[in-house]
């Protein structure tokens, strides 16, 4: 049984697009924000914004945000759940331009003191990718554990940060290092095959050059 044949019979009109893909990103949009969110706005780009309720996009981005998994049976009442969990969650219809997937969803959460953002497009299938975190650009496609570092551009970073998931026999599938200027801050994106253990996440996170750490766990089979 796929993910699909679980999650269809409980959505209004089933897609992988717009059920598995959208839920997909809001579970990735959760984890880059480090937390529950307790508000937050979405854009509808393309086909999103003429369709999301009758394929039940909106339940599945809302219970993504919850952190619910794709079999979750509360997918149908995740409105209702964010509710009673204190999530307030507004859905927009946004226009990306015509070089935008047509399937794009855009993130801004808010949680206490905390904000971030994210902007991905479900690509079918229940494939995803995200291409923004936080106005940073990035390519992330939920297929593997993924650990997103922002730091000041400092020489040892990536080994550092290498050596610690190397101790704890993670295997880098990816590596991907981009600053905007030298001596600036730079945006480290890990994918990883096995998963991020939390004590690797911790001593990251110690290091004083360090500015965030988000641990983005996989979403696809």
């Amino acid at each position: 049984m796929s993910v699909f044949d679980v999650i269809g019979p409980r959505m209004v009109g089933p897609s992988s697009s717009h059920t598995a893909g959208a839920l997909r990103l809001g579970l990735l949009a959760g984890a880059a924000l480090g937390t529950t969110p307790k508000r937050a706005t979405v854009g509808l780009h393309g086909s999103f914004a003429t369709t999301y309720r009758g394929h039940g996009t909106d339940r599945a981005v809302v219970a993504g945000l919850l952190g619910m998994a794709p079999d979750d049976e509360r997918i149908p009442r995740s409105l209702q759940v964010a509710r009673e969990k204190g999530l307030e969650v507004a859905f927009e219809v946004i226009d990306l331009g015509p070089g935008v997937h047509p399937n794009t969803l855009t993130f801004a959460l808010e949680a206490d003191e905390r904000t971030g953002t994210l902007t991905g497009s479900s690509v079918g299938g229940g494939a995803v990718k995200v291409t923004e975190v936080n106005g940073r650009e990035v390519e992330i496609t939920g297929e593997f554990d993924t650990l997103l570092v922002v730091a000041d551009d400092v020489p040892g970073t990536t080994a550092q940060v290498t050596r610690l998931l190397a101790e704890r026999a993670v295997n880098i599938a990816f590596l991907e290092v981009t600053r905007r200027k030298r001596g600036g801050e730079a945006t480290m994106i890990v994918q990883a095959d096995q998963s991020i253990p939390r004590d690797v996440i911790e001593a990251v996170q110690g290091f004083e050059w360090v500015k965030s750490v988000r641990r983005l766990q996989k979403v696809t089979e």
